[in-house]
C-alpha cells in the first residue's frame, strides 16, 4: 500500500508513518522542516520518501503527491495543522488567519491532487486529522475550533460525494494528544494520550474505512453531551470563569 502523510515529521503524523512503515508499506512524509525527524530515522526506515514543503504551497505539494504516486496511491492523510497554543479571549487575528489557512486550505491542497489520482484509478482513501474541538465552539480557541469544524464537515460531504468513485473518506477527531502542538498549551488536558497510542487507534479505524473517528472514548462521551445540549445551556456553562487565558 502507498501512503502519503502531511505533517509527518513529528507527533501523530510521524507515529502513524511508523505504523505503516513497520508493515513494509510504501510511505511518503512531508513537512516544512525535515530536520525535525528523529536522529537515525533514515537508517530505521530507508524506504521512506521525504518531501520538504509547506502544505500552503499548492504547486509544490501537488508535485510531491504526483511524484510519489507514479504507480498508484492508496491512502492520503492530511495531518498538517497548527493551533494557537495558549487560550486567549481576545484573538490575535494574524495567527487566526494562519490557523484557518493551514488547517483548511492545507487539507484542500492535499486532497485535490489525490482525488484526481484516485478517481482515475477507481479506488483510494482520504483522511484528515481534525479535532474534538471542531464539535463545539471552545472558549479561547475560536479559529482552531472553526477550522477543525470545517474539516469535519468537509470530510462528511466528501464521504457522501466520493463513494461512487470508490474513494473512502475519514475524519479523525482526537482529543488531547501529546505532540509538539499540545505541548504549547497552558491549560489542563484531560485524558492526554501519547502519539503512539493515537496512531494505533487511527490506523485501526483507517483499516476499517471508518467515516469518523472520535477518541479517546471518555472525550467522545463528553463532547457528545456538549454538542447535543441546548446551545443556551452550553454557552452558560462555557461563560463561567476559565483559567489560563493568555494573550498570544
Amino acid at each position: 500500500m502507498k501512503v502519503f502523510i502531511t505533517g509527518g515529521t513529528t507527533g501523530i503524523g510521524l507515529a502513524l508513518a511508523k505504523e505503516y512503515l513497520k508493515e513494509n508499506h510504501q510511505v511518503a512524509i512531508c513537512g516544512r522542516d525535515l530536520t525535525k525527524l528523529p536522529k537515525g530515522f533514515h537508517l530505521d526506515f530507508p524506504s521512506v520518501k521525504l518531501y520538504e514543503l509547506d502544505v500552503l504551497n499548492r504547486e509544490k505539494l501537488k508535485d510531491a503527491i504526483n511524484d510519489f504516486s507514479k504507480d498508484g496511491l492508496d491512502l492520503v492523510v492530511a495531518n498538517a495543522g497548527r493551533s494557537s497554543g495558549s487560550k486567549t479571549k481576545i484573538p490575535n487575528f494574524e495567527v487566526s488567519i494562519n490557523i484557518i489557512e493551514t488547517n483548511i486550505i492545507g487539507v484542500l491542497n492535499t486532497f485535490a491532487p489525490a482525488i484526481d489520482i484516485m478517481q482515475k484509478q477507481g479506488h483510494g482513501h482520504l483522511a484528515a486529522v481534525a479535532s474534538v474541538a471542531g464539535l463545539v465552539g471552545l472558549p479561547g480557541s475560536s479559529a482552531y475550533s472553526a477550522s477543525k469544524a470545517a474539516v469535519l464537515k468537509l470530510c462528511e460531504s466528501y464521504d457522501l460525494d466520493f463513494h461512487k468513485f470508490g474513494i473512502n473518506v475519514t475524519a479523525i477527531a482526537p482529543g488531547f494528544i501529546d505532540t509538539p502542538l499540545t505541548q504549547q498549551n497552558a491549560h489542563t488536558m484531560p485524558w492526554l494520550m501519547s502519539a503512539e497510542k493515537a496512531a494505533k487507534i487511527i490506523k485501526k479505524g483507517l483499516d476499517k474505512k471508518s467515516a469518523l473517528l472520535i477518541f479517546p472514548w471518555q472525550m467522545r462521551i463528553v463532547m457528545f453531551i456538549l454538542e447535543k445540549m441546548p446551545r443556551f445551556l452550553y454557552r452558560s456553562i462555557m461563560k463561567l470563569p476559565v483559567a489560563n487565558y493568555k494573550r498570544i
